[in-house]
């Protein structure tokens, strides 16, 4: 008969060993923030970490890093361990891609795993993203027609082999980037970052005592499984549907999603969606895959740790659309309908569960790359400069919106500062923008008004990365939709949401960011919230 006392004993001892691993991996992601050179990922924390069993299930994640990456991630790690076999893989190991079918979605995004040795033993993989400024090609736009205009494609290889950095590698990097040292820095960076977390594994499964980390993981597994099956058994049973129509490139792009929830697992499907497109909007189904199962985990298990084992409950297919983008197409920008996957799957969750969602929000990051030099061939300095911009979320079942707030992402805004050191811009404005939150019982997030302009004796081409500009957030439950999104220079010439354009000398390009929708009866708002609502300046006197 085994001991009750001794028997709870063991549990605390697995749930802090449980919790001493998510601070490995935490450390792990902090290593890369201190240390990245570009803004998007030292500033905005454009990035994921994580550790891994020797089988590639992902065991703990870090908290810090957006879900893209995070999701992505655990499915890449696969992919390695198909690419590189395990008699070739040693101590001091590094591999890396930025493939988007097999990494995270687009060039821009690198992926590093390295193998974590314990007295000769493999006992975990450790993982990290991290979104880098350059990848040479037509640079981060939507303009590209295949992917290999995009910029240089980095097949699974690896960059460190016991410790000896891949020079060739490091060549062929710095000779097709714009930003060698950016890029070359946020590559090391990486590497880094997974050697922390090694360290820290190491030296904990030392001090415990711990030959493998299969029981920890076997602990970590069970527990999930057991409180997402709870999870799903309490959600009602059935099939519903939503579809979203957003700006796309040159005409709207619908998106459809199908959510089903089965018994023991809950499953989405993007039959519907529109065909690719022929510009880089596509999206590869693992960052589509990425977004539906942290929508999906958002509201049917919040507070249950995010791992393999969490995951496998939720299942996403799709025919061949833009959410299921195939090589060649271009995929650049797939973060604007990734961000959009989980407005379209909570939009079919909502009426599952009346009462219980959002409404919807800005959804996609308002990013702009800005190539900016001197004009007419001056004197002057040359620089990228990326910018990540967020508008309102959508107002919620009991609260309002949240104003400016990067939601599904979880990226940090960029600090001015930060930006304005990178190249030769001033931000001459960047403040909530009034009336943008749609009316309702309870308000809509605001958006952003932005205002950038080349410093005196220079110009700027830029990528504008835009949505929500023709198609608004809807509100739910009787909420008003949120306003739509702008972009247009400061002599009133309006510019288009995506693609390539030129801000010449002299003229401020300004940004209005959308708002997020409204929820439920405007009616039913308080005399008391209008009134706070223009104390606090967030609808003018015209405003309602």
């Amino acid at each position: 008969m085994s001991d009750p006392v001794m028997s709870d004993i063991g549990e605390i001892r697995m749930q802090v060993m449980w919790n001493r691993l998510i601070s490995v991996v935490e450390e792990q992601a902090m290593t890369l923030l201190r240390t990245a050179f570009s803004t998007s990922v030292r500033e905005s924390g454009d990035l994921s970490a994580g550790v891994f069993d020797p089988n590639g299930q992902m065991l703990a994640q870090a908290v810090t890093g957006t879900p893209g990456h995070v999701n992505t991630m655990a499915e890449a790690v696969g992919h390695f361990m198909e690419a590189i076999p395990r008699e070739e893989m040693f101590a001091g190991d590094t591999y890396v891609t930025n493939d988007p079918w097999l990494g995270t979605g687009h060039l821009h995004d690198i992926t590093m795993v390295s193998p974590s040795f314990l007295d000769g033993e493999l006992v975990a993989f450790f993982a990290c993203t991290a979104h880098v400024v350059d990848v040479g090609g037509r640079g981060f736009g939507a303009d590209a027609k295949s992917v290999y205009e995009e910029g240089i494609q980095i097949p699974i290889m690896k960059f460190a082999e016991k410790g000896e950095v891949n020079r060739d590698l490091v060549r062929l990097l710095r000779t097709n980037v714009r930003e060698p040292n950016q890029v070359v820095g946020d590559f090391y960076s990486l590497a880094a970052c997974n050697e922390v977390g090694h360290r820290r594994l190491t030296d904990m499964m030392r001090e415990i005592g711990l030959a493998s980390l299969d029981g920890l993981g076997e602990f970590i597994f069970s527990r999930t499984r057991e409180a997402m099956r709870e999870r799903i058994a309490a959600l009602p049973k059935g099939s519903w549907s939503n579809d979203l129509v957003t700006d796309g490139y040159d005409e709207p792009v619908r998106l459809a999603a199908t959510v089903s929830v089965h018994d023991d697992h809950v499953e989405v499907d993007f039959t519907g969606t529109d065909p690719m497109s022929r510009w880089g909007i596509n999206c590869p189904i693992i960052y589509s895959k990425a977004y539906a199962c942290y929508a999906l985990k958002c509201v049917v298990a919040p507070d249950i740790p995010n791992n393999a084992a969490s995951l496998a409950f939720f299942t996403v297919s799709s025919p061949v659309n833009i959410l299921n983008a195939v090589r060649p197409a271009p995929v650049a920008l797939r973060h604007i309908f990734g961000h959009m996957v989980p407005d379209l799957v909570l939009g079919a969750l909502a009426k599952a569960l009346p009462g219980r969602i959002l409404a919807e929000g800005a959804g996609a990051l308002w990013n702009i790359h800005i190539s900016v030099r001197p004009a007419n061939g001056g004197a002057g300095r040359q620089a990228e400069v990326l910018m990540f911009n967020s508008g309102g979320m959508g107002a919620r079942p009991g609260l309002d919106g949240l104003s400016a707030t990067a939601f599904p992402s979880g990226v940090h805004t960029m600090p001015i500062e930060a930006t304005e050191h990178t190249g030769p811009i001033v931000i001459w404005r960047k403040e909530l923008r009034p009336d943008s939150g749609g009316d309702g019982e309870h308000r809509g997030g605001l958006g952003q008004i932005i205002e950038i302009a080349p410093t005196e004796g220079h110009e700027f081409d830029f990528s504008a990365m835009f949505d929500r500009v023709r198609h608004p957030p809807r509100g739910r439950n009787g909420g008003a939709d949120g306003v739509a999104g702008a972009v247009r220079l400061d002599d009133g010439t309006t510019m288009r949401p995506k693609g390539w354009q030129h801000v010449p000398a002299g003229r401020r390009l300004i940004l209005e960011l959308p708002g997020g929708g409204g929820y439920g009866d405007p009616a039913n708002r308080s005399a008391e919230a209008r009134a706070e609502d223009r104390v606090k300046g967030y609808i003018s006197e015209s405003g309602k």
